[in-house]
């Protein structure tokens, strides 16, 4: 069966948790000591498409006090209808790598969650649209992708004839989102130059050896999953569900062994915590992907 979560994404998330609750009830009166230096876990999600996932992970953020990342993809704002609205640089339009949503009432339903997800705190960012590769894209090719997501974002009710377009909408998404991850991670040399003529304030699509701090390049701060170490010979891994469940299925449903990998990716994950709660302190960034990865029973 498919997983509500990913196996991985569902560690992440009690990584999140456990250092939520760790804290006493009564926090909040204790005297911070500035030299101490926070550990700070950041977990995001690529897509933001599943509803139930909106639901689910806003749920738990209102339990633990955590504040997520959403990176959408702007597709998930278009139903098959609609489709045409959107053209990738050198593609025909209504092309798209993962989909769009089946209904104009599935875009409804997402857009009321972008909202209840930027009012509770929540971050909504930019994963382009269509999932396409832009390794091999220019700088025109970018900025061309990035109007489309303002575009489409902010003219989502309109575009799809939603009635109730709440008032601010449309300024919310032509200024919130200033947050982006490139799709497969793979940015070009020319995307660091449209993020700053777009206006966004960061970047998260490096990778890494081992968490490292976020560092600014091109007028963009820029910030990178970090490899860690996994499994018993501690080979290093993108600090991703879905690479873990590349790395521990090789792709393929194999529920009967999924408490082993649930198992593997926590210990991966709260090492990684462990190594920097216990050293330097770095940021620790946890990669998820929003579409349930078919990996274990239904939780």
């Amino acid at each position: 069966m498919l997983v509500s979560m990913s196996v991985a994404c569902r560690v992440a998330l009690f990584v999140c948790m456990t250092v939520s609750i760790a804290l006493p009830a009564d926090a909040g009166a204790i005297a911070v000591n500035p030299a101490v230096k926070p550990q700070h876990v950041l977990i995001s999600f690529d897509g933001a498409h599943d509803i139930a996932q909106w639901e689910r992970s806003r749920a738990l953020a209102k339990r633990t006090g955590a504040r997520f990342t959403y990176f959408l993809s702007c597709v998930f704002l278009l139903s098959k209808g609609t489709r045409n609205e959107y053209r990738a640089p050198g593609k025909a339009a209504g092309g798209s790598q993962v989909g769009f949503a089946q209904t104009k009432q599935e875009v409804a339903e997402r857009l009321g969650e972008i909202r209840l997800a930027a009012q509770e705190g929540h971050e909504i960012a930019s994963h382009a649209c269509g999932h396409f590769d832009g390794k091999t894209w220019s700088k025109a090719d970018w900025l061309e992708e990035f109007a489309s997501f303002k575009r489409i974002m902010s003219h989502a009710y309109t575009i799809n004839g939603i009635e109730g377009e709440p008032s601010g909408w449309r300024d919310f998404s032509g200024h919130a989102v200033t947050g982006f991850r490139a799709p497969y991670l793979s940015p070009s040399a020319a995307l660091f130059d449209a993020l700053e003529a777009a206006g966004f304030r960061y970047d998260a699509s490096g990778i890494s050896r081992g968490p490292v701090e976020p560092h600014g390049e091109a007028g963009v701060e820029r910030f990178s999953l970090p490899q860690i170490p996994e499994g018993p010979a501690a080979r290093r891994v993108i600090a991703m569900d879905y690479n873990l469940f590349v790395r521990h299925s090789g792709g393929f449903e194999r529920p009967d062994e999924a408490a082993a990998f649930q198992e593997r990716s926590y210990d991966a994950f709260k090492a990684a915590f462990d190594a920097q709660y216990s050293g330097e302190r770095v940021p620790l960034q946890l990669g998820c992907n929003y579409s349930p990865l078919a990996i274990g029973p239904k939780s």
